[in-house]
């Protein structure tokens, strides 16, 4: 499992455990799974689908570290 943050300017939008994470890259879409490498990647306008749950951002921030997944991002309204 992986522990999923995802933060706003505004509030904390979602904390739990994940089975995986899909989120758009500006080098194109991609998916983080359990035991990902390290990475640290920006967002750009897209979904980021987690566990059945689609959210809507204008871009972002991920950074993924021993199975622990960090999203800062501005949500589009």
């Amino acid at each position: 499992m992986l522990k999923l943050k995802i933060v706003s300017p505004e509030r904390v939008e979602f904390t739990g455990e994940v089975e995986s994470v899909k989120v758009p890259g500006t080098m194109g879409n991609f998916e983080i799974l359990q035991n990902h490498a390290p990475i640290i990647s920006t967002l750009q306008k897209g979904i980021v689908e987690y566990d059945g749950q689609q959210l809507a951002i204008l871009g972002g921030f991920v950074e993924v570290q021993k199975n622990e997944v960090s999203l800062c991002v501005e949500i589009s309204e």
